[in-house]
């Protein structure tokens, strides 16, 4: 403001020298002048400085990651610019939260895959890691194991390898391996799948582990293999019978009690194969949930009654008593009558073959009291025998298909190695429970626990699923 009164101030005076201006006049323009350059500055003033706090209050929302309220007003050079500042800033804030939402959802995902999540950069620290991989490779779910080495959570060496070297000399498409991790609890079977992040991303990170417990599966595909080797065994053993005697037969046999000997067999190994056909079919329908259940009211005593009655003439020959106790005061179960007749014939059948000569076979039922059951309403039903038992360590697995303690006695006895399978469904199917107790040379009991209905709701049945 001063350098632009300083010419004029200059000229006023060379005339008021001269005599042309008087030295009043040169006084007032001077002060007037000065007057009005003032006034001009303090409005300019006064714009800098509320576009100064409006910058300010701008800045204050933006550090708070908010959106600025404070808009510039008036259509000036200046306010223009600012709004345009603002507006820019005001996206900005936008995009911000929206990478904020997008990594809040990213979070979540990570958090609710079954899969392990595994992130490096080029140099082999650990950006990221997800609880899945936590469990999977059994670390720590509180340590913070950002920035730390890949070989610090698992020192396989096949990891290491597959992440080895730049990322621009791996193939495109990710690389698998399969590895083994046992620390303190069982052995878990993994596969690992790679991928290198692209270079020309210039991201930070440069390998994408993705981890998968196969465990179950490698478990799935050894019961796979060993289900096939057994029912190939099994139905092999009739067939080579069936083939052989029938050859021998065709080729001319002239003793007729031979003959007879011969069909006898025959009919004997249909009659096991037939029965093999049979408990497959049973079993794969209550494994894919196509044997639904019509269940009603059933007297627990009466369906005893059926079962022995059917088991009797069996039980007879194998010079085996068999033995109900059943109280009559036992409330009425609900169930489906057939299936569950399927499962007394079963475990009659199997504790009357493995029975000695003079034993006894015990078919009883009673209500446990609420302390046992947790408070549930349940009807147990149990099988015991004074056979030789079983040792322990068959029992986790008897109910397993074709899985036999004794396979050449099971074979000899007639068994097709599937009815304590049948059984462990149906009884899944009707929601109950299924318990085996076994003492070598004492003998060994089957329990079946089964709900009641709620008291005051006798419609109240078991529901049949797949899922069973």
């Amino acid at each position: 403001m001063l350098l632009s009164i300083l010419p004029p101030a200059v000229l006023l005076a060379v005339l008021a020298a001269k005599g042309t201006v008087s030295f009043a006049l040169l006084t007032l323009v001077l002060v007037a002048g000065t007057a009005g350059g003032v006034m001009a500055a303090a409005s300019v003033v006064r714009v800098l400085i509320d576009r100064r706090d409006s910058l300010e209050d701008a800045a204050e929302e933006l550090e708070a990651r908010r959106r600025p309220l404070r808009l510039v007003r008036g259509d000036q050079l200046f306010g223009l610019a600012e709004q345009r500042l603002v507006a820019a800033a005001d996206a900005m804030v936008r995009d911000l939260e929206e990478l904020a939402e997008q990594r809040e959802e990213l979070d979540v995902i990570l958090r609710s895959m079954s899969e392990g999540v595994v992130v490096t950069d080029a140099h082999g620290q650990v950006m990221l890691i997800n609880r899945a991989a936590r469990e999977m490779l059994e670390l720590s779910p509180e340590a913070d194991y950002r920035g730390r080495g890949l070989v610090e959570i698992c020192r396989d060496p096949a990891v290491q390898q597959l992440v080895a070297g730049p990322t621009e000399r791996h193939q495109p498409w990710p690389e698998s391996i399969e590895l083994s991790i046992q620390r303190a609890g069982p052995t878990r079977r993994l596969r690992v799948t790679a991928g290198a992040v692209s270079a020309a991303a210039r991201a930070r990170a440069a390998w994408v582990l993705v981890l998968y417990d196969v465990t179950q599966l490698k478990a799935y595909e050894g019961l796979r293999s060993d289900f096939i080797a057994n029912l190939t065994h099994e139905i092999r053993t009739p067939l080579s019978a069936l083939c052989g005697y029938t050859e021998t037969l065709l080729a001319g046999v002239e003793d007729p009690d031979t003959q007879r000997r011969f069909l006898q067999i025959i009919e004997r190994q249909s009659h096991r194969l037939a029965r093999l056909v049979d408990d497959l079919i049973s079993l794969s329908d209550l494994e894919r949930g196509l044997t639904p259940l019509r269940p009603r009211e059933l007297e627990v005593r009466r369906l005893f009654e059926e079962a022995v009655e059917l088991m009797g003439e069996q039980a007879e020959r194998q010079g085996v008593a068999i033995e109900i106790q059943c109280p009559e005061a036992l409330p009425a179960l609900i169930g489906d009558h057939d299936r569950l007749y399927q499962v007394l014939i079963n475990l009659l059948d199997n504790a009357i073959k493995y029975t000695p000569r003079g034993g006894r076979v015990t078919l009883s039922a009673r209500k446990p009291e609420a302390a046992e059951t947790g408070g549930k309403p349940l009807l147990e039903i149990a099988v015991a025998d004074t056979g030789e038992g079983i040792p322990p360590q068959h029992i986790p697995r008897l109910t397993e298909r074709f899985y036999r303690v004794d396979r050449a006695r099971s074979r000899e006895l007639g068994g097709t190695g599937l009815g304590l399978a049948i059984v462990k469904h149906i009884v899944q199917l009707h929601q109950g429970e299924l318990q085996i107790e076994s003492r070598v040379r004492e003998g060994t009991t089957v329990r079946v626990r089964l709900p009641l209905p709620a008291p005051g709701n006798a419609e109240q049945l078991p529901v049949a699923s797949a899922a069973g």
